[in-house]
């Protein structure tokens, strides 16, 4: 019979340099023995983390949007995004328009320059693969080639992990969102292309995925599950910022407790 601890060695990936998975678990297991994790959230906390970074904006990842992380924001100086409808038309949170208008000439960002995001998903999984001592990427289809172009002038190398974070069901479970696989595909695609060739057949499948809507991308996340709940929401907006391919040279890094751009 097969033991847990061999069964969970074969889903590490440690032949390959560069790997693939999805959430936190999948993280944990593919980061064994990789010097860097790129995280992938597109919609919307990687997104909104690279317009940050445009801006010259230092982020503090935080696990949970609760008392405690209005208090580490205060302890910051920083601003903290809040709920989407908290926030209304002129405050600040997860998504990428609002961190875009506040780090704007006259906006709180601009005069603050740090940014508190709270996120289950991929802010989660940035803290988690950075207290274990891996170098964590934030990518997006803003930057993916950016992030693969980094990686290849410094990983010196290193494997490197790309998680595609999803979403999650009622109950905590993980939903693999489609978004994020194209996210990471985007990465791993510029990765072969960068001469890094030795690619997990999960991490082939991604880079596949993402060929297949390349020239569609914007109708692609509109059409997603993902795409049509922020819609039906109201903020359909986002969307266009996320389909922003390649728009972005900017590679946040994490750099001890904040993500700072490179």
């Amino acid at each position: 019979m097969t033991s847990v601890a061999s069964a969970a060695a074969v889903y590490q990936q440690s032949d390959y340099d560069v790997r693939f998975d999805w959430g936190a678990e999948g993280a944990a297991a593919i980061s064994r023995g990789a010097g860097i994790v790129v995280v992938v959230d597109v919609l919307s906390f990687t997104t909104t983390l690279s317009v940050a970074a445009d801006s010259g904006i230092k982020v503090f990842p935080y696990r949970m949007r609760d008392a405690s992380a209005a208090a580490f924001a205060a302890s910051r100086q920083a601003v903290l995004a809040v709920g989407r409808s908290e926030a209304g038309a002129t405050g600040v949170s997860l998504s990428p328009s609002s961190v875009r208008e506040a780090a704007s000439v006259d906006g709180p960002l601009r005069r603050s320059g740090k940014l508190v995001l709270p996120s289950p998903n991929g802010s989660a999984i940035a803290k988690a693969m950075a207290e274990g001592g891996a170098t964590v990427i934030g990518a997006c289809l803003r930057n993916a080639v950016a992030v693969a172009r980094w990686i290849d002038r410094n990983s010196d190398g290193a494997a490197v992990a790309v998680v595609a974070a999803g979403e999650r069901w009622p109950g905590d479970v993980l939903r693999p969102a489609v978004e994020d696989i194209w996210g990471a595909g985007a990465v791993i695609a510029a990765l072969k292309s960068a001469r890094r060739k030795d690619a997990s057949p999960e991490a082939e499948t991604a880079a596949a995925a993402y060929r297949d809507v390349a020239g569609r991308v914007h109708a692609a996340l509109r059409a997603s599950g993902s795409g049509r709940e922020l819609i039906g929401d109201g903020y359909g907006g986002e969307i266009d910022i996320a389909a922003e391919v390649g728009s972005s040279s900017s590679v946040p890094v994490l750099q001890g407790e904040a993500f700072l751009a490179v």
